[in-house]
Protein backbone atom coordinates (compact mmCIF):
# COMPACT_ATOMS: atom_id res chain seq x y z
CA UNK A 1 0.00 0.00 0.00
CA UNK A 2 1.48 3.33 -1.04
CA UNK A 3 1.45 6.32 1.35
CA UNK A 4 1.07 9.97 0.20
CA UNK A 5 3.28 11.09 3.03
CA UNK A 6 6.98 11.59 2.51
CA UNK A 7 9.34 9.71 4.70
CA UNK A 8 10.45 11.43 7.89
CA UNK A 9 14.06 11.33 6.70
CA UNK A 10 13.23 13.10 3.43
CA UNK A 11 11.17 15.79 5.13
CA UNK A 12 13.92 16.59 7.60
CA UNK A 13 16.44 16.82 4.76
CA UNK A 14 14.34 19.38 2.94
CA UNK A 15 13.83 21.46 6.08
CA UNK A 16 17.55 21.63 6.84
CA UNK A 17 18.74 22.49 3.35
CA UNK A 18 18.94 26.18 2.40
CA UNK A 19 17.94 26.97 -1.18
CA UNK A 20 20.85 27.80 -3.46
CA UNK A 21 21.64 31.48 -3.78
CA UNK A 22 19.87 32.50 -0.59
CA UNK A 23 22.01 33.97 2.28
CA UNK A 24 21.66 32.76 5.79
CA UNK A 25 20.19 35.29 8.15
CA UNK A 26 22.56 36.87 10.72
CA UNK A 27 21.50 38.33 14.03
CA UNK A 28 23.03 41.78 13.23
CA UNK A 29 22.20 43.57 16.49
CA UNK A 30 23.76 40.78 18.51
CA UNK A 31 27.00 40.74 16.50
CA UNK A 32 27.38 44.53 16.70
CA UNK A 33 26.88 44.43 20.43
CA UNK A 34 29.58 41.78 20.76
CA UNK A 35 32.01 43.75 18.57
CA UNK A 36 31.37 46.93 20.58
CA UNK A 37 32.08 45.09 23.81
CA UNK A 38 35.31 43.64 22.36
CA UNK A 39 36.48 47.07 21.14
CA UNK A 40 35.77 48.55 24.55
CA UNK A 41 37.92 45.91 26.21
CA UNK A 42 40.72 46.52 23.69
CA UNK A 43 40.68 50.28 24.33
CA UNK A 44 40.76 49.71 28.06
CA UNK A 45 43.78 47.46 27.59
CA UNK A 46 45.60 50.11 25.55
CA UNK A 47 44.77 52.75 28.14
CA UNK A 48 46.19 50.51 30.85
CA UNK A 49 49.49 50.20 28.89
CA UNK A 50 50.64 53.79 28.20
CA UNK A 51 53.75 54.50 26.12
CA UNK A 52 56.92 54.84 28.21
CA UNK A 53 57.79 58.37 29.35
CA UNK A 54 60.51 60.20 27.44
CA UNK A 55 64.12 60.03 28.54
CA UNK A 56 65.10 63.20 30.41
CA UNK A 57 68.34 64.37 28.84
CA UNK A 58 70.60 67.39 29.20
CA UNK A 59 73.09 68.90 26.79
CA UNK A 60 75.13 71.19 29.00
CA UNK A 61 75.87 73.35 25.96
CA UNK A 62 73.03 73.79 23.51
CA UNK A 63 74.97 72.36 20.56
CA UNK A 64 75.08 69.02 22.38
CA UNK A 65 71.39 69.31 23.28
CA UNK A 66 70.65 69.80 19.60
CA UNK A 67 72.39 66.56 18.66
CA UNK A 68 70.54 64.66 21.42
CA UNK A 69 67.25 65.85 19.90
CA UNK A 70 68.32 64.77 16.43
CA UNK A 71 69.17 61.27 17.64
CA UNK A 72 66.43 60.74 20.23
CA UNK A 73 63.50 62.38 18.46
CA UNK A 74 60.17 61.98 20.26
CA UNK A 75 61.66 59.63 22.82
CA UNK A 76 63.70 62.32 24.58
CA UNK A 77 62.91 65.46 26.52
CA UNK A 78 65.99 67.65 26.20
CA UNK A 79 67.19 70.67 28.15
CA UNK A 80 70.22 72.81 27.36
CA UNK A 81 71.86 74.64 30.26
CA UNK A 82 73.98 77.14 28.33
CA UNK A 83 72.31 78.66 25.29
CA UNK A 84 72.45 82.44 25.66
CA UNK A 85 74.90 83.88 23.11
CA UNK A 86 75.44 86.81 25.47
CA UNK A 87 76.67 84.54 28.28
CA UNK A 88 80.33 83.75 28.87
CA UNK A 89 80.37 79.95 29.35
CA UNK A 90 83.68 80.18 31.18
CA UNK A 91 82.08 82.20 33.99
CA UNK A 92 78.70 80.48 34.04
CA UNK A 93 77.05 80.13 37.46
CA UNK A 94 74.47 77.40 37.96
CA UNK A 95 71.16 78.15 39.67
CA UNK A 96 69.17 75.90 42.02
CA UNK A 97 66.81 75.20 39.11
CA UNK A 98 69.69 73.87 37.03
CA UNK A 99 70.78 71.71 39.94
CA UNK A 100 67.29 70.16 40.06
CA UNK A 101 67.33 69.45 36.33
CA UNK A 102 70.67 67.72 36.60
CA UNK A 103 69.40 65.67 39.54
CA UNK A 104 66.52 64.26 37.49
CA UNK A 105 68.27 63.78 34.14
CA UNK A 106 69.19 60.23 33.15
CA UNK A 107 71.43 61.22 30.21
CA UNK A 108 73.84 64.16 30.27
CA UNK A 109 76.27 65.23 27.57
CA UNK A 110 79.00 67.60 28.76
CA UNK A 111 82.03 68.99 26.97
CA UNK A 112 84.71 68.31 29.57
CA UNK A 113 88.31 69.51 29.19
CA UNK A 114 87.75 71.95 32.04
CA UNK A 115 85.06 73.82 30.13
CA UNK A 116 82.03 72.86 32.25
CA UNK A 117 83.48 71.37 35.42
CA UNK A 118 80.69 72.94 37.46
CA UNK A 119 78.32 70.35 35.97
CA UNK A 120 80.46 67.54 37.44
CA UNK A 121 80.15 69.12 40.87
CA UNK A 122 76.37 69.30 40.59
CA UNK A 123 76.18 65.67 39.47
CA UNK A 124 78.37 64.60 42.38
CA UNK A 125 76.03 66.43 44.75
CA UNK A 126 72.97 64.56 43.41
CA UNK A 127 73.87 60.90 42.73
CA UNK A 128 71.55 59.04 40.36
CA UNK A 129 72.15 55.37 39.58
CA UNK A 130 70.19 55.65 36.31
CA UNK A 131 72.20 58.60 35.02
CA UNK A 132 74.58 58.12 32.11
CA UNK A 133 77.14 60.81 31.32
CA UNK A 134 78.94 61.38 28.03
CA UNK A 135 82.04 63.50 28.61
CA UNK A 136 83.12 64.47 25.11
CA UNK A 137 86.74 65.07 26.08
CA UNK A 138 86.95 61.54 27.51
CA UNK A 139 84.91 60.07 24.66
CA UNK A 140 87.43 61.36 22.13
CA UNK A 141 90.31 59.99 24.22
CA UNK A 142 92.10 63.35 24.13
CA UNK A 143 95.08 64.08 26.39
CA UNK A 144 94.27 65.21 29.90
CA UNK A 145 96.16 68.45 29.29
CA UNK A 146 94.16 69.43 26.18
CA UNK A 147 94.42 73.22 26.15
CA UNK A 148 91.66 74.09 23.68
CA UNK A 149 88.30 72.96 25.10
CA UNK A 150 86.16 74.08 22.14
CA UNK A 151 85.89 70.51 20.89
CA UNK A 152 82.67 70.95 18.86
CA UNK A 153 84.50 73.08 16.29
CA UNK A 154 86.43 70.02 15.17
CA UNK A 155 84.32 68.53 12.35
CA UNK A 156 85.30 65.03 13.49
CA UNK A 157 83.79 65.45 16.97
CA UNK A 158 80.02 65.45 16.62
CA UNK A 159 79.60 62.25 14.57
CA UNK A 160 81.38 60.40 17.39
CA UNK A 161 79.13 62.11 19.93
CA UNK A 162 76.04 61.18 17.90
CA UNK A 163 77.02 57.50 17.91
CA UNK A 164 77.62 57.59 21.67
CA UNK A 165 74.23 59.20 22.26
CA UNK A 166 72.55 56.52 20.13
CA UNK A 167 74.26 53.79 22.16
CA UNK A 168 73.16 55.28 25.48
CA UNK A 169 69.57 55.80 24.33
CA UNK A 170 69.48 52.25 22.97
CA UNK A 171 70.50 51.00 26.39
CA UNK A 172 67.58 52.84 27.96
CA UNK A 173 65.01 51.97 25.28
CA UNK A 174 66.16 48.74 23.59
CA UNK A 175 62.90 48.49 21.64
CA UNK A 176 63.89 51.65 19.74
CA UNK A 177 67.60 50.92 19.41
CA UNK A 178 67.44 50.50 15.64
CA UNK A 179 65.76 53.89 15.24
CA UNK A 180 68.37 55.63 17.39
CA UNK A 181 71.24 54.12 15.43
CA UNK A 182 69.53 54.92 12.16
CA UNK A 183 69.27 58.56 13.28
CA UNK A 184 72.97 58.56 14.11
CA UNK A 185 73.66 57.33 10.58
CA UNK A 186 71.50 60.11 9.17
CA UNK A 187 73.44 62.59 11.27
CA UNK A 188 76.71 61.42 9.74
CA UNK A 189 75.23 61.80 6.27
CA UNK A 190 74.04 65.31 7.13
CA UNK A 191 77.64 66.30 7.87
CA UNK A 192 78.66 65.67 4.25
CA UNK A 193 77.85 69.22 2.99
CA UNK A 194 80.00 70.67 5.77
CA UNK A 195 82.89 68.34 5.02
CA UNK A 196 82.61 69.14 1.31
CA UNK A 197 82.65 72.89 2.03
CA UNK A 198 85.75 72.50 4.20
CA UNK A 199 87.53 70.49 1.51
CA UNK A 200 86.63 73.07 -1.17
CA UNK A 201 87.82 75.97 1.00
CA UNK A 202 91.11 74.23 1.71
CA UNK A 203 91.61 73.73 -2.03
CA UNK A 204 90.61 77.26 -3.04
CA UNK A 205 92.33 79.24 -0.27
CA UNK A 206 95.34 77.23 0.93
CA UNK A 207 97.35 78.56 3.88
CA UNK A 208 95.25 81.70 4.19
CA UNK A 209 96.59 83.86 7.05
CA UNK A 210 94.09 84.71 9.80
CA UNK A 211 94.08 86.34 13.22
CA UNK A 212 91.79 85.52 16.15
CA UNK A 213 90.86 86.81 19.58
CA UNK A 214 90.55 83.37 21.23
CA UNK A 215 91.02 79.74 20.17
CA UNK A 216 87.25 79.24 19.86
CA UNK A 217 87.23 78.17 16.19
CA UNK A 218 90.86 77.03 15.97
CA UNK A 219 89.96 73.38 15.30
CA UNK A 220 87.78 74.42 12.37
CA UNK A 221 90.37 76.90 11.06
CA UNK A 222 92.98 74.14 11.12
CA UNK A 223 90.68 71.72 9.29
CA UNK A 224 90.15 74.40 6.63
CA UNK A 225 93.89 74.76 6.10
CA UNK A 226 94.31 78.35 7.33
CA UNK A 227 97.40 79.73 9.08
CA UNK A 228 96.64 81.32 12.43
CA UNK A 229 99.23 84.09 12.95
CA UNK A 230 97.96 85.27 16.34
CA UNK A 231 100.50 84.45 19.10
CA UNK A 232 99.24 81.41 21.01
CA UNK A 233 100.07 83.07 24.34
CA UNK A 234 97.79 85.96 23.39
CA UNK A 235 94.70 83.98 22.36
CA UNK A 236 94.94 81.53 25.26
CA UNK A 237 95.66 84.33 27.69
CA UNK A 238 92.49 86.15 26.61
CA UNK A 239 90.54 82.89 26.93
CA UNK A 240 91.79 82.42 30.48
CA UNK A 241 91.23 86.07 31.50
CA UNK A 242 94.95 86.78 31.72
CA UNK A 243 96.06 90.24 30.72
CA UNK A 244 98.29 89.81 27.67
CA UNK A 245 101.86 91.08 27.72
CA UNK A 246 102.38 94.38 25.84
CA UNK A 247 104.68 92.64 23.37
CA UNK A 248 101.92 90.20 22.41
CA UNK A 249 99.46 93.03 21.92
CA UNK A 250 101.98 94.82 19.70
CA UNK A 251 102.40 91.68 17.56
CA UNK A 252 98.65 91.39 17.07
CA UNK A 253 98.37 95.11 16.32
CA UNK A 254 101.00 94.76 13.59
CA UNK A 255 99.13 91.83 12.00
CA UNK A 256 96.04 94.00 11.66
CA UNK A 257 97.56 97.40 10.95
CA UNK A 258 99.88 96.03 8.28
CA UNK A 259 97.16 93.77 6.80
CA UNK A 260 99.24 90.66 7.23
CA UNK A 261 96.08 88.60 7.69
CA UNK A 262 93.10 88.21 5.36
CA UNK A 263 90.43 87.55 7.99
CA UNK A 264 89.94 88.48 11.64
CA UNK A 265 87.99 85.82 13.57
CA UNK A 266 86.24 87.44 16.51
CA UNK A 267 84.58 85.70 19.48
CA UNK A 268 81.17 87.36 19.63
CA UNK A 269 80.33 85.79 22.97
CA UNK A 270 83.26 86.92 25.12
CA UNK A 271 84.46 90.49 24.70
CA UNK A 272 86.58 92.92 26.68
CA UNK A 273 88.46 96.18 25.98
CA UNK A 274 91.44 94.44 24.36
CA UNK A 275 89.30 92.33 21.98
CA UNK A 276 87.19 95.38 21.15
CA UNK A 277 90.42 97.24 20.34
CA UNK A 278 91.47 94.49 17.92
CA UNK A 279 88.02 94.51 16.32
CA UNK A 280 88.18 98.25 15.73
CA UNK A 281 91.67 97.93 14.25
CA UNK A 282 90.50 95.21 11.84
CA UNK A 283 87.58 97.34 10.72
CA UNK A 284 89.81 100.41 10.29
CA UNK A 285 92.15 98.47 8.02
CA UNK A 286 89.30 96.89 6.06
CA UNK A 287 90.08 93.35 7.13
CA UNK A 288 86.90 91.21 6.91
CA UNK A 289 85.60 90.11 10.30
CA UNK A 290 83.92 86.76 10.95
CA UNK A 291 82.12 86.29 14.26
CA UNK A 292 82.21 82.92 16.01
CA UNK A 293 80.34 81.64 19.05
CA UNK A 294 80.86 79.34 21.99
CA UNK A 295 77.25 78.17 21.94
CA UNK A 296 75.01 77.57 18.94
CA UNK A 297 73.19 80.75 17.84
CA UNK A 298 69.45 80.46 18.35
CA UNK A 299 66.96 80.32 16.82
CA UNK A 300 67.37 79.13 13.26
CA UNK A 301 70.28 76.72 13.46
CA UNK A 302 71.10 73.09 14.03
CA UNK A 303 74.69 72.12 14.73
CA UNK A 304 75.37 71.22 11.08
CA UNK A 305 73.90 74.42 9.62
CA UNK A 306 75.73 76.51 12.23
CA UNK A 307 79.13 75.09 11.28
CA UNK A 308 78.31 75.37 7.59
CA UNK A 309 77.37 79.02 8.10
CA UNK A 310 80.76 79.70 9.72
CA UNK A 311 82.59 78.07 6.80
CA UNK A 312 80.46 80.04 4.33
CA UNK A 313 81.25 83.28 6.17
CA UNK A 314 84.98 82.58 6.00
CA UNK A 315 84.74 81.83 2.28
CA UNK A 316 82.81 85.07 1.68
CA UNK A 317 85.46 86.99 3.64
CA UNK A 318 88.23 85.71 1.38
CA UNK A 319 86.41 85.69 -1.94
CA UNK A 320 84.34 88.88 -1.62
CA UNK A 321 86.03 90.78 1.22
CA UNK A 322 82.71 90.75 3.09
CA UNK A 323 82.41 90.64 6.88
CA UNK A 324 79.91 88.43 8.73
CA UNK A 325 80.28 89.71 12.26
CA UNK A 326 77.10 88.00 13.49
CA UNK A 327 75.10 84.93 12.49
CA UNK A 328 72.08 86.13 14.45
CA UNK A 329 69.41 87.71 12.26
CA UNK A 330 69.26 91.47 12.66
CA UNK A 331 72.65 91.78 14.33
CA UNK A 332 75.86 92.87 12.65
Amino acid sequence: MHSDKKSVKHVMSEQNTAPRGRCLRVNTPGVLAAMTALLSVSLQTLAAEPSPPPIHAIGVENQYADVIRQIGGKYVEVTSLISDPNTDPHSFEASPGIARRIAHATLIVENGAGYDDWADKLMAASPNTERKVINVHSLLKLPRDTVNPHLWYDPQTMPVVADAIADQLAGKMPEHAAEFRQNAGKFRQSMEPLNAAITAFKHDFPDSPVAVTEPVADYLLKAMGTKNLTPAALEYGIMNDIDPAPQLVSEQNALLAQRKVRVFVYNQQVTDPITSHFLALARKNQIPVVGVYETMPEPGYHYQSWMLAEVSALRKALSDQVSTESLIAGKQ
